[in-house]
């Protein structure tokens, strides 16, 4: 599907984290419907690496783009030589900045500023020198425990979200000065969808219950997951709102959600109804408390006036969309140990 008037063929296209979970989605949207845009992937790509919370480094991985057709770049958004050799090869129209660690219980302050502050200005000098339009990856951690989910009643109670905030504030300041291009900020809500699977534990409690359950296993959720609230919103919707963003009546911060709060019972029940089971839930103690969210649903009242954006597909619709897929990752990943 289309959501802009804009054709992008014969454009030039930097997705920047291309090999993860939104960025190859990026890129196969824009090989299957403008065949004649120049889409250049860069990412870091996965290695043995980890971090002192024992997880992976970096979550790109090249199945993500199994069939893609673009230029696959890889490279270290920290690298300045990187970052110029992009600068100095192409001649952007557009930027979709997905590369971070998204990790929320990664530890690492120095590097998690590195990587989602400083290179994001780095890139956005690009962005300005290119005269290419920006759209780059917030998140709703940058809210915390705040009540209210929307622009300017930020409480970060996590170093991510804090970063992330903080590339926000970077972009207000670009954008008061008038520096010539399009600059919109997306604040993802909880993501779901297919692409995810090789961000391992980080991956949608929706696909991590679904292979739970197509294991012959009960679903495992955190206690008082009733209660525990979230907005959760679908990879077609996600990548609307990236499309969406890249012609915005007004540059800005924006949230990406569905605008409804919806329990972690709620998925699991939802997940059950579409494999046919009927296992009872087993609970287990949440060892995040304090840097967890226990509540987030998405003020998306000016994503729908300055960007046109309206979700789609509800969390009913998306898991039900997600479910082939879901079965498929388990057959080729999981039940056969590849």
């Amino acid at each position: 599907m289309e959501y802009t008037d804009i054709d992008f063929n014969n454009k030039t296209i930097l997705i920047t984290g291309g090999a993860g979970f939104i960025g190859s989605n990026l890129a196969f949207y824009f090989q299957n419907n403008y065949p004649n845009a120049t889409v250049v992937v860069f990412d870091k790509f996965r290695s043995g690496r980890t971090l002192s919370n024992g997880n992976l480094e970096s979550f790109g991985h090249f199945k993500n783009l199994l069939g893609f057709k673009g230029v696959v770049i890889s490279g270290d958004i920290n690298d300045k030589i990187a970052l110029d050799n992009l600068k100095n090869s192409y001649k952007f129209d557009y930027i979709f900045h997905q590369a971070a660690i998204s990790d929320t219980t990664v530890s690492e302050q120095d590097l998690m500023i590195q990587t989602n502050v400083n290179a994001y200005e780095d890139l956005l000098k690009i962005a300005i020198k290119h005269k290419a339009n920006m759209i780059y990856a917030s998140s709703a951690a940058t809210y915390g425990d705040s009540d209210r989910f929307e622009v300017g009643y930020e409480t970060p109670n996590n170093v991510y979200g804090f970063s992330k905030l903080m590339m926000d504030n970077i972009s207000q300041k670009y954008i008061k000065s008038d520096c010539g291009i399009s600059i919109v900020g997306l604040r993802y809500f909880n993501v779901y969808g297919g692409r995810e699977f090789y961000k391992n534990k980080t991956a949608s409690t929706v696909i991590q219950f679904g292979h739970q359950i197509l294991a012959g296993n009960a679903p495992k959720l955190f206690e008082g997951s009733d209660k525990i609230l979230r907005d959760f919103i679908y990879i077609e919707d996600v990548i609307q709102a990236n499309i969406k963003a890249c012609s915005p009546k007004k540059s800005g911060i924006y949230n990406v959600g569905t605008g409804k709060a919806r329990s972690f019972q709620d998925i699991s029940d939802i997940v059950q109804v579409e494999l046919g089971t009927t296992y009872t839930t087993e609970y287990i103690p949440n060892p995040f408390v304090g840097q967890y969210q226990f509540f987030t649903q998405a003020n998306i009242e000016s994503s729908k006036e300055f960007l046109g954006y309206e979700p789609r597909f509800s969390l009913e619709d998306g898991i039900k969309a997600y479910i082939p897929e879901i079965k498929r990752i388990y057959e080729s990943e999981i039940k056969n140990g590849k």
